[in-house]
């Protein structure tokens, strides 16, 4: 402390011969100090564009899951080392499969690897399940290390966290002494569990998928109609007339909709086929037009409402006496409760019904929306301004209390895992420099080679070869899949 002082004294008379404050330059470094010393406490360390946190509290923790259940453990990382054989040989079948193909100008829009930039294929409203995965994916990666270094009498020194820029990951420190002092095969158990453990993800995310409507089933009814989840802002349907979220949606006009398969069929047939039409008696019919005297009519659009009305709508019919076409401005509403009929025979004609259609172009078409409240929602448009005006969901819940996107959230998360756990499943086991794949490779040559190539520096070279090879292949598929994304 006396030391401290000292010098203290002597860095701070040039600046208070200049009528700076005394003690600044002190202060700055201690504070200095105290902030290096409050992140070394913590764990904490910053670089550019990096954060990262490391401690040793888990130490025990991983100690404890490496030394259950011994036997269990040594089958289970055992099926973890022939699994990373079996994924890198295919890995680097796939990869190499779409370089050849690349090359020999075949398609490559099914590609192995695809880069995910946010704001261009990964929507900004995703970022959250996407970092979130990717964090999830990362932790129980590591930890797979870790519990199969203690298994392997590896000593673990700590676990840390990371952010690197907005993407966040983990990493576990492994004696290296340790690693290197054990068999070749205790080292692949070793490195192999973390691809592994990306391996049991994807089964166990496929498994929730699979039987996700039998976990809901208590609170979620499903098979009978959808509900609405979400709704566009200004959009045709939107407004207190319009749809709300938690409706559930029953039919499409005379189709029935008891899911989203349903719900897209249904659009996809209101577009192909003409909209139907309604039984009318004739003499009602005359009751109600309500067309102006002088109403426009041109080769491409019919108009005999003259737009004077928000309620009405131009309908045309024909008679058997008058097989040419007559237009009628009538109450949508009155109409669309008729009977539905799609030619003239369907009504009963005896009694002078005929079958009036609404006098649309082909792509405009009046749909009847079922939701659970009367009347139904009549929808005038193109089909798919519908369609992308709502979010539906296949889960209707049973009770007011139960959230409703609680469905989507689950089979969004597994469907994350399953995508990003397999990918890091294919880029780390490519026998590529500082990944996992190269300290595979690497153990595979001395179990495979050492008893038939007994020369170090002969192995050595197979296995410099086999690393280049697999990080130029990862490096030329990455470059494809960046030209791809933005060509």
């Amino acid at each position: 402390m006396v030391t401290l002082l000292y010098k203290t004294k002597l860095e701070v008379l040039p600046f208070s011969y200049k009528n700076e404050p005394i003690g600044l330059e002190y202060t700055q470094k201690w504070s200095g100090r105290q902030y290096i010393e409050r992140l070394d406490k913590t764990g904490l360390s910053v670089s550019i564009c990096q954060l990262r946190w490391y401690t040793a509290l888990f130490n025990r923790t991983f100690v404890k899951l490496g030394q259950w259940r011994p036997h269990f453990l040594r089958v289970w990382f055992n099926c973890g080392v022939v699994f990373g054989l079996l994924a890198m040989i295919m890995s680097i079948f796939l990869l190499t499969l779409l370089v050849f193909n690349t090359f020999r100008q075949q398609p490559v829009d099914q590609q192995v690897l695809t880069p995910v930039m946010p704001g261009i294929n990964l929507p900004i409203s995703q970022m959250s399940y996407y970092l979130l995965t990717l964090l999830v994916c990362g932790i129980l990666h590591e930890v797979g290390h870790a519990i199969a270094a203690v298994r392997e009498q590896v000593r673990v020194n700590g676990f840390g966290l990371f952010i690197f820029i907005l993407y966040p990951g983990a990493y576990v420190d492994l004696s290296t002494e340790h690693l290197q002092a054990v068999s070749p095969l205790r080292q692949l158990r070793i490195y192999c569990a973390g691809v592994w453990h990306n391996f049991v993800i994807v089964v166990l995310a496929l498994c929730v998928l699979l039987i996700l409507p039998l976990l809901l089933a208590p609170f979620y009814g499903t098979g009978e109609s959808v509900v609405i989840t979400q709704v566009t802002e200004n959009s045709a349907v939107s407004g207190p007339r319009g749809l709300a979220v938690g409706e559930a949606i029953t039919s499409l006009s005379d189709c029935r909709v008891t899911s989203l398969d349903d719900w897209s069929t249904c659009i996809s047939v209101s577009m192909k086929e003409p909209t139907m039409g309604h039984c009318m008696a004739l003499n009602l019919i005359k009751d109600l037009d309500a067309s102006p005297k002088n109403w426009t009519r041109t080769e491409k659009s019919i108009d005999c409402c003259n737009r004077s009305s928000s309620t009405h709508l131009c309908f045309n019919y024909h008679t058997k006496t008058a097989p040419h076409d007559k237009f009628a401005c009538l109450p949508a509403r009155a109409i669309t409760e008729r009977p539905m009929c799609k030619l003239q025979s369907d009504c009963y004609i005896p009694k002078g019904d005929v079958c009036v259609y609404p006098a649309l172009d082909n792509e405009t078409k009046l749909l009847q929306v079922y939701h659970g409240r009367k009347p139904p929602l009549l929808f005038l448009g193109h089909p798919l301004d519908l369609h992308y005006s709502v979010v539906l969901s296949n889960y209707v819940p049973k009770s007011f209390a139960i959230p409703l996107n609680l469905p989507y959230v689950v089979e969004t998360f597994s469907k994350y895992l399953i995508s990003l756990s397999g990918a890091l499943i294919i880029l780390n086991v490519v026998p590529c420099y500082a990944l996992d794949g190269q300290w595979i490779c690497h153990g595979f040559i001395e179990i495979a080679l050492r008893s038939t190539i007994s020369d170090r520096e002969t192995r050595g070279l197979i296995y410099t070869v086999i690393i280049l090879y697999g990080t130029c292949l990862l490096f030329i598929n990455v470059v494809i899949a960046m030209w791809a994304l933005f060509s």
